[in-house]
């Protein structure tokens, strides 16, 4: 331990920015201090990914039952109440996991809210905590509405744990959030009205694609109304009623408020140390580092360019662990991060975007797999990618539409990452038949 201070390293926030690099790191003899108010984990393990995809499970298998109706013989349906507590029995046990993952290397665990005193001071609930280092891990939080009636919406993690799943269901936002949910509800049985702020619903994905997906939720019975306008909402006897536009309104069972993200920051104190930041979120240079040189910050609370997902956060953890431990002097080189919608079926990319592509010159070709026989194994009518290649003949970016896209995006993330041209990648074979051999053979 540093003779001056309690902690060589010091994260607040114990999520994926912390606690992928803050194991390792405790683990080399350098002493690591974790502040955390909430569950060990954060967001994705607790009330995030791993939760949204194991209550998504049973959409899946009800889709390719539905597709496989002449084959398998009688229907399926989900039982809500049974899928949310295979959802808790699976997220249960990971914040100990996490916690034993992190003090089994050597990390200590200090539970309560930090609040900075000076640049290398935190109160924690009211005690001093100090470190050489400091870094801010605090990720994003559900925005809301400023409306009135906000307080009658709910959020992500009040939908993750619906014990009774509503027969009326208004979502608020095409996001990622929005989407996902919208589609686990109307699989699950509820009606569901989707009230957009624009026109564009997941606007950062190839929208071709996304009008797919949205075709297929319309004809499955999902309502969505573009430029909703929402002015506010209102308790209604045992329901509630959304008024928007000019003048109209609607009524509903529950109202998930899934107008995106805000950077966690408040209560911090950081304008007592400088720290720059606005609604975006932290500024940091090419080593993660804020204006103040020992506060750093990483995941989803940082402002950058990056995608605001898991495996960003994840790989600026690692990058700190090995800049703190003197494995590395240089700055953060990001390597390819995919996204992905998890929607029936799933849009997955990774590098360059087709509208960049195109904007190249790249080579940008079309597959349908529709018509690959592969995808017709389990009959998927929604299949398609589009792969870029530069002008060197590199791949450089792909985007899916398929049951199956996430596979298929991830087996051909190192040949974008490291540039293979087309010699390179024709070397590469997959085992088969599986989803990974298909995406290679295409490439």
């Amino acid at each position: 331990m540093s003779g001056k201070y309690d902690f060589d390293v010091l994260y607040i926030g114990a999520g994926h920015a912390t606690f992928d690099g803050a194991a390792p790191l405790a683990a080399t003899g350098i002493s690591v201090g974790v502040i955390e108010s909430g569950l060990i984990g954060g967001t994705c393990p607790n009330r995030g990914c791993n939760a949204k995809i194991t209550i998504d499970e049973p959409v899946k298998m009800t889709r390719e039952a539905e597709r496989m109706g002449d084959i398998l013989q009688g229907d399926l349906a989900i039982n809500w109440s049974k899928n949310i507590e295979h959802k808790q029995d699976i997220i249960d046990n990971l914040p100990q996991d996490l916690t034993n993952r992190l003090e089994s290397n050597g990390a200590k665990i200090i539970k309560g809210y930090a609040e900075f005193i000076d640049n290398h001071t935190l109160s924690v609930d009211g005690r001093k905590v100090t470190a050489e280092k400091i870094v801010i891990a605090t990720g994003l939080r559900p925005h809301r509405l400023d409306i009135p009636g906000t307080e009658l919406a709910h959020d992500s993690e009040d939908f993750l744990n619906l014990k009774h799943l509503p027969s009326k269901i208004t979502v608020i936002g095409s996001g990622y959030i929005g989407m996902e949910f919208a589609t686990i509800a109307n699989a699950a049985g509820a009606e569901v009205t989707v009230m957009l702020h624009s026109d564009k619903i997941l606007r950062n994905f190839y929208q071709p694609y996304v009008q797919k997906v949205v075709t297929d939720l319309k004809e499955r019975g999902v309502e969505f109304i573009e430029n909703a306008q929402v002015k506010s909402f209102e308790k209604d006897n045992d329901s509630y009623r959304i008024n928007y536009g000019k003048d109209q309104s609607l009524e509903t069972d529950w109202i998930l408020d899934a107008t995106g993200r805000i950077p966690n920051l408040d209560n911090l104190g950081l304008d007592k140390v400088g720290i720059k930041f606005d609604k975006t979120g932290i500024f940091v240079n090419d080593y993660l580092q804020t204006n103040v040189d020992n506060i750093y910050a990483a995941g989803d609370v940082v402002s950058n360019d990056q995608p605001k997902v898991t495996p960003a956060a994840y790989f600026e953890s690692k990058y700190l662990m090995k800049l703190f431990s003197g494995q590395t002097t240089e700055p953060i080189d990001f390597p390819v991060i995919p996204s992905v919608v998890f929607t029936s079926p799933r849009i997955a990319k990774a590098g360059v975007s087709v509208e960049e592509g195109k904007q190249k010159g790249f080579d940008v070709s079309t597959n349908d797999l529709a018509n690959y026989w592969y995808y017709r194994v389990d009959k998927e009518p929604i299949a398609e990618s589009k792969q870029i290649h530069d002008k060197e003949g590199h791949l450089v970016g792909v985007t899916e539409i398929s049951d199956q896209a996430q596979d298929a995006v991830n087996s051909l993330l190192p040949a974008i990452e490291f540039k293979m041209d087309r010699e390179q990648v024709s070397r590469l074979v997959g085992l088969f038949p599986t989803i990974g051999y298909a995406a290679w053979h295409r490439a």
